[in-house]
């Protein structure tokens, strides 16, 4: 195979592996009912005049299935981490004792697990999106090297290649949906 077409191939499976990893990060954050630490992933707070990953200035575990306890490295954050949380609008009341925040993970509602169910779909769809992007990039790449004076038959299999990773990719991508689907859903 055409070095190039093979390096085009290899560029759309590495975008592809990206977007896999991106969506199933993105899933990660969408709370299933038990209580995660990365569901804290996404929240920074104001350290100094810097914005800082909550995870940089505070040790955040899970003591069991409900819970969730930050207990940041320097006291005077615990105001600004307590805000973090309550502003990131992700449905958590901490409770603040002075030297570690609290965070107790409310059981679903049914309605409220359709919710989350909707929002791991709208992740999966972006997902796959991002994988359809660089499958037109990709083929647009080898329309390029046609014009170049790549060989049509080396294009044409570079898009049969592309497609295959294209199929693979959607198929990972509802994979990683079922099984937060199922997560979300199992009371």
């Amino acid at each position: 195979m055409e070095p190039r077409i093979k390096n085009l191939l290899d560029e759309a499976k590495l975008l592809m592996e990206k977007a896999i990893s991106h969506t199933d990060s993105e899933l990660l954050k969408i709370r299933a009912g038990k209580a995660n630490p990365t569901m804290l992933d996404g929240l920074y707070i104001d350290y100094y005049g810097t914005n800082t990953a909550l995870g940089q200035v505070a040790s955040i575990n899970s003591p069991d299935a409900r819970t969730i306890v930050v207990q940041p490295w320097e006291k005077n954050l615990i105001g600004a981490i307590e805000r973090a949380i309550q502003e990131a609008n992700l449905g958590l009341n901490p409770q603040n004792d002075g030297s570690l925040i609290r965070i107790n993970i409310p059981a679903l509602t049914e309605e409220r697990r359709k919710d989350l169910v909707k929002m791991a779909k709208t992740e999966c769809e972006q997902g796959k999106i991002t994988i359809r992007n660089a499958r037109k990039d990709t083929n647009e790449g080898f329309k390029k090297l046609v014009k170049d004076g790549v060989a049509e038959d080396d294009a044409k299999t570079g898009e049969a290649e592309v497609q295959k990773l294209t199929d693979a990719y959607i198929i990972k991508i509802d994979k990683l949906l079922e099984v937060k689907e199922k997560d979300i859903l199992t009371v």
